[in-house]
């Protein structure tokens, strides 16, 4: 297998080589079909290669929590993409065959095997599997004729056509089954921006989206004549609004032994000099204008660093990373420190490097933030981890992993 992938990467490589302008247009339209066929081709070899995979445990074995997450760090895909691989891999493993061998044939796409693969599931459960096989030919066919998009619709009504006697108890079914989609796809990704902005984007279900209406709808009126603000504006806005009076509640679960709160780190006197800059916790800077009206709301706590500053060594008098210890790890690491992790602080817990049962001292200098999985990953395996030369948390990988051992660290994270 990886002798003919290689022949057929030193062919595709020589294609792009290749002076596409001088082709004639019937032989542009051939190369687009053909690489389109090759496309479809390679991604069945791929989902047959992450699904052995999984099933074997080679990602949590390399450390990672889930083989979505390991796809991410090793293909430089998003997680949203890595876990449709996976799951797709999985349905056409343990699905109709049918499937999986259009895929291979290049007789439908990625996209249109999905929703094949969702829709003949949906088939076997309520009419069996002979149903479920003409309703992948009759399926594969209409791929030649249609998207996704309309296919999901087409095979809605596919019992009609397979089983008519079940069609309407089928209808139920796949309603059903749309509610379970709509649950297993739900999702939110909050992406940083260079410049310490955020990026929302994600799916919410029907519930969460009628909840999330309800909330913003009152709050995104224009406020007067004079309001110049665009309807996005107003949308984002009144998210804000509604998170703000979330944190006045003072009813949120505790984030890291610590009320839900903003944690704003300024000196004193340039606070009172209205001078001084901040940062969040999260290492972004903020204007002071910006940190002296944080430093006003009695529902956000501000974080006041006079001269001497609070002491971040605490030695052996307590075994806890909290207050401000915490909140100076968290400055540093951001998150997860493990290379390729990237869970936020706040499902973090701290290590100690020297364990402290070893006479390691509570210290910054002593800890590093893990989340649950890769906290319990380093106790019980083979990596160590070490601070560098400047500070920032570095990850040496068990001999059998990476016989050279060069120390990775973890680059999801934004650092000083």
């Amino acid at each position: 297998m990886l002798e003919s992938l290689a022949q057929a990467e030193e062919a595709i490589a020589a294609c792009t080589d290749a002076p596409i302008w001088a082709a004639a247009e019937p032989d542009l339209l051939a190369t687009l079909d053909a690489a389109h066929r090759i496309e479809q081709r390679l991604a069945a070899v791929k989902l047959a290669a992450i699904r052995e995979l999984d099933g074997r445990g080679t990602p949590i074995a390399q450390g990672a929590s889930s083989t979505a997450v390991w796809l991410r760090e090793r293909l430089r895909l998003t997680v949203p993409a890595a876990r449709r691989l996976v799951d797709l891999a999985a349905t056409l493993d343990t699905g109709n065959p049918g499937v999986r061998r259009a895929l291979a044939d290049a007789d439908i796409t990625v996209d249109q095997a999905r929703v094949i693969a969702d829709t003949v599931a949906t088939v076997q459960d309520v009419a069996g599997t002979q149903a479920a096989d003409k309703a992948v030919g009759v399926l594969v066919d209409w791929s030649g004729q249609f998207d996704p998009v309309r296919l999901r619709i087409l095979g809605t009504r596919i019992l009609d056509h397979v089983a008519p006697d079940l069609a309407d108890h089928a209808a139920r079914a796949a309603l059903d089954a749309d509610d379970r989609r709509a649950t297993r796809d739900r999702h939110l990704t909050l992406s940083e921006q260079t410049d310490g902005r955020l990026r929302l984007t994600g799916t919410l279900d029907t519930e969460a989206a009628a909840v999330l209406r309800a909330a913003l709808d009152p709050l995104t009126a224009p406020s007067g004549p004079d309001d110049k603000r665009t309807a996005g504006q107003r949308r984002h806005d009144a998210l804000t609004d509604v998170c703000r009076l979330a944190l006045r509640t003072g009813q949120l679960p505790e984030n890291g032994g610590d009320p839900a709160q903003i944690v704003v780190t300024t000196g004193y006197d340039a606070l009172t000099r209205q001078l001084g800059a901040g940062s969040l916790d999260t290492g972004l800077a903020l204007t002071p204008d910006t940190v002296r009206r944080l430093a006003c709301d009695a529902a956000i706590l501000p974080a006041v660093l006079g001269g001497g500053g609070h002491v971040l060594d605490v030695g052996r008098q307590r075994r806890l990373f909290t207050g401000p210890l915490r909140r100076a790890l968290v400055l540093r690491d951001r998150g997860c420190a493990f290379p390729g992790c990237d869970r936020p602080s706040r499902w973090c817990d701290a290590h100690h490097i020297r364990h402290w049962a070893d006479g390691g001292p509570t210290s910054l200098a002593n800890a590093v933030l893990l989340c649950g999985h890769h906290h319990r990953h380093l106790h019980r395996g083979d990596w160590t981890v070490h601070l560098g030369h400047d500070g920032q948390p570095e990850f040496v990988p068990p001999a059998w992993l990476d016989p050279t051992q060069v120390p990775r660290r973890n680059h999801y994270h934004r650092r000083a």
